[in-house]
Parts: C-alpha cells; sequence; structure tokens
C-alpha cells in the first residue's frame, strides 16, 4: 500500500483545481507559493507516480513542456501548433474510427480519446 504523502496531496489538488493545462514548472510555482519548502523534484516525483496511478493525465506537447490534466472524465484534446494551449472537447473515437485506426496502424488496445493539432483563434489573431 501506498504510504499518503502530503505533498503529494498538494501536487493533485493543484491540477484538480486548475482551469487550465499546467506544466510541472507551473504546478511547482504555485505550489512553492504556499509552501516554500517543496522541491522541485518532489513535483515532479509526484507528478510521475499520479499519471502512472492513471489520476493525472500528461499531455505531451510537441517542442514544449508537457502539461497536466485532472483525470474527471472522458475528453479529448486540441493543442495549438504554435503557443501550445491545450483545449478539451468531448468527441470521442467511435468504433468505426478506432477500426481504421487499428487496420492501419496495427495499434492494440486504443484509448477513447485523441489530440488533435491546429491554431487557436489567439495565435491565428497575431498573424
Amino acid at each position: 500500500m501506498e504510504k499518503y504523502s502530503k505533498q503529494r496531496e498538494e501536487v493533485f489538488n493543484c491540477i484538480k483545481e486548475s482551469k487550465n493545462h499546467l506544466t510541472a514548472e507551473e504546478i511547482y510555482m504555485k505550489l512553492k507559493l504556499k509552501n516554500p519548502n517543496i522541491s522541485r523534484g518532489t513535483v515532479y516525483r509526484n507528478l510521475n507516480l499520479l499519471v502512472d496511478k492513471g489520476l493525472v493525465n500528461k499531455i505531451s506537447i510537441l517542442e514544449k513542456p508537457d502539461k497536466f490534466d485532472y483525470v474527471c472524465n472522458f475528453h479529448s484534446h486540441a493543442i495549438c501548433k504554435i503557443c501550445g494551449e491545450v483545449f478539451d472537447f468531448e468527441v470521442l473515437l467511435n468504433d468505426s474510427m478506432k477500426n481504421a485506426i487499428i487496420s492501419q496502424t496495427e495499434l492494440e488496445d486504443l484509448s477513447n480519446q485523441f489530440i488533435v493539432y491546429g491554431i487557436c483563434k489567439n495565435c491565428k489573431n497575431k498573424k
């Protein structure tokens, strides 16, 4: 049985209470304001443990730091190719889509969520 950790609970609650998808560094900086003694290593170790336990999703973004998301319901992610902002949306892979992916890639055990990339409104307006 896993030993209780106050720091792990703080990391988990920081992600759970956030309205945004945070990077590990952003989580660390938020927690450091409340607990100046918390170390960066403690945050990273606990993030990895929470991901391994399936309580938190790690969203890997090309050429940007990973972001973390509280696992509260099944949803997918849209990621801006320019700024790396992550948006939730509730379209899930249906059986037809899963079968097409499996037949073309031979991947197994597909999750019911997927990631799409595009350009967000803010980045589009900056052009």
